[in-house]
């Protein structure tokens, strides 16, 4: 199969192949002088990994043990067999497990700074436990016959991750043993074999289909002539530049409607674009303009201090994670974009220095990449995706006016639609729920991705979408036809005007109508809701308010305090509605919940409007109060 005298010989034919990534660790050993708060992370995250110590997916720092167990959920104990992938029934729904630990555990992406902290110190020790690692997971888990085996997307996940290993221990002594690549190398092919054999292929695809197709163009560049690659390459790349067209609307807001996914999608699509490249591949034009529209949305999205709405589901996947930023910052992706595009304007358009750019572009410095004195903050409409952004310099308001995720199946998208996040002043002030759990608790599952724990309004109790069942955790009913009738955006105020029509299929049908305005010198956001339809009814208006922003309550008066500075929140209607101060929850990442306040509007019987603003406290100087 490998036509080589020995492995010795094929590693070195292997490493001559070309690989974009940072490797060479003439560069790396700079990365301490250009970033050394984030060197010492890394190297700090090496010695955690050393130790087998994780963190993933909230489980809190867990410790694996000398002896990984590669197919245990650590967080609960539960350990699935070693027999034939296909016959393992992972997601458990009667019992407390998540698959997605061995799963998450098993991409390795957790042993990258080991990689890292040996090209940036030559130490063996790095070198050598990545190797042990590595084998033990060979050893541990056969081809096709264990839990780390039955999702196509993990398999090529992991592949990735061994590709880079490959070149980034190269020289190592661990990495250059016989008895290592002996075990090693078949096993990556066979990796690509797998991927090859048992592609996620469904009548509509999403990011697994999109992974498996990133994994065979890794382990197809990287074998390159040997036995099937070339074929895997070529799959991978035709599977991709199809994908791109159908997962990404032209204004590059990707279809599954979350943006922990747009993230993860952007990476597939973009990192093998960057390796075909430098194997003289390019990506064609429409490629490269779904990826710029993609970065472009991501720069839109993302706020100034670097967060993101916690839209959709999460399960915190990347594909190389390199840097050390937090794990909803996302502006690295549009520097790296921007950077294989030669878009210079799209690479300023956000702000901040990014350590993950170092090793993706061969140690590029920041004062090698062109600046501009603005960063971009008009607002700005994705139509087909159906995102809408009201911001200024300080203020970023985020709007759902679109369809269900992923092509109407629902997949990782919630019922979320008009729904919004808000900053005012700088100050993040209202946030959606986020996901917090997927096969680990289904109960918690369906509460996350229901209308209730979004900022939209709910009539009788009932989904915008109906769940077509408890335990069908990806798919919802394609009940709600959504419209917008206003967008407008002007140096003093924009506007947004759109509905639904998800409660039309009530005995009294109910249709909702909601219109946004945000006023940039005043800071001022104005909520007006208007329900059309006969009858009576329970509406209520959620606003689930993000971590830390506590709420005082005098009489009618609302003062929302964040940071030093206050709000205050008003209401009007045409008759009265009962405000609720109560509990609520928000998840800004996997398998972690924080306890939050939440405002609910209430109103019991005929149809009535609500309109509710929120503005900042105004001292006597005519400062925001404090």
């Amino acid at each position: 199969m490998f036509d080589c005298a020995d492995t010795h010989e094929l590693s070195s034919r292997l490493d001559a192949n070309p690989f974009p990534f940072l490797s060479d660790a003439a560069r790396a050993r700079t990365f301490r002088d250009q970033y050394p708060d984030a060197a010492e992370q890394v190297l700090a995250r090496a010695e955690d990994a050393l130790a087998h110590r994780v963190d993933l997916l909230g489980s809190g720092v867990v410790s694996l043990g000398s002896d990984v167990r590669w197919s245990m959920d650590y967080k609960t104990n539960t350990e699935w067999p070693i027999r034939f992938c296909r016959w393992i029934e992972y997601n458990n729904l009667d019992r407390p497990s998540d698959v997605k630990f061995p799963w998450e555990l098993s991409r390795m992406q957790w042993m990258i700074p080991l990689g890292q902290a040996y090209l940036m110190t030559g130490d063996e020790r790095y070198a050598d436990e990545a190797a042990t690692l590595v084998l033990s997971w060979i050893d541990r888990n056969p081809y096709a016959r264990s839990i780390n085996w039955a999702c196509t997307m993990d398999v090529a996940l992991r592949a990735i991750s061994w590709v880079w290993f490959f070149h980034a221990f190269r020289s190592s002594s661990a990495w250059q043993r016989a008895e290592f690549l002996d075990r090693f190398l078949p096993a990556l092919f066979l990796h690509g074999d797998f991927i090859s054999r048992h592609l996620e292929r469904a009548d509509v695809n999403g990011n697994h289909f999109t992974a498996n197709a990133a994994g065979l163009v890794f382990c197809g560049l990287f074998f390159g002539e040997v036995g099937d690659a070339r074929g895997w390459c070529a799959e991978g790349r035709e599977i991709l530049e199809t994908e791109i067209v159908c997962q990404v609307y032209e204004d590059g807001v990707n279809y599954e409607s979350s943006i922990p996914y747009h993230r993860l999608v952007q990476e597939l699509f973009l990192y093998p674009a960057v390796y075909l490249e430098s194997a003289s591949e390019s990506v064609g034009s429409e490629y490269r303009d779904r990826l710029r529209n993609m970065a472009r949305f991501t720069a839109a999205y993302s706020r100034p201090d670097g967060s993101v709405p916690l839209w959709g589901d999460a399960d915190d996947a990347r594909t190389m994670p390199f840097g050390t930023q937090g794990i909803n910052d996302h502006r690295y992706l549009v520097r790296l974009a921007g950077c294989f595009l030669g878009d210079a304007a799209l690479e300023c358009s956000v702000a901040g220095d990014f350590d993950e750019e170092f090793w993706f572009f061969h140690g590029r410095s920041e004062s090698e990449r062109s600046s501009t004195e603005d960063i971009e903050t008009a607002s700005v409409r994705f139509s087909e995706g159906g995102f809408f952004v009201m911001r200024n310099a300080t203020d970023h308001v985020f709007i759902d006016c679109g369809p269900l995720g992923l092509a109407g199946r629902g997949g990782h998208g919630h019922n979320d639609l008009l729904s919004f996040e808000a900053v005012l002043c700088g100050e993040r002030l209202v946030s959606d729920c986020g996901a917090y759990l997927y096969s680990a608790s289904y109960e918690q599952r369906n509460l996350f991705r229901s209308t209730a724990y979004h900022n939209t309004p709910q009539i009788d109790g009932e989904e915008i979408n109906r769940f077509v069942a408890p335990e069908a955790l990806w798919v919802l009913h394609n009940d709600a036809r959504h419209c917008v009738e206003t967008w407008s955006q002007g140096p003093e105020i924009d506007e947004f005007a759109g509905g639904h029509d998800g409660y039309a299929r009530l005995s009294e049908p109910v249709e909702v109508r909601r219109r946004m305005t945000l006023n940039h010198q005043a800071h001022e956001l104005c909520i007006e809701d208007r329900f059309e339809g006969r009858g009576e009814h329970v509406v209520s208006i959620p606003l689930h308010l993000a971590p830390g922003v506590e709420v005082v309550r005098r009489g009618r008066d609302v003062v929302l305090s964040a940071g030093t500075k206050r709000f205050q929140v008003r209401w009007e209607s045409e008759r009265e509605w009962q405000l609720d101060i109560g509990d609520g929850r928000v998840s800004e990442s996997y398998g972690r919940v924080t306890a939050v306040e939440r405002l609910c509007w209430v109103r019991c019987g005929s149809l009535a409007s609500l309109r509710v603003s929120i503005a900042p406290l105004v001292n006597m100087t005519g400062g925001v109060g404090s």
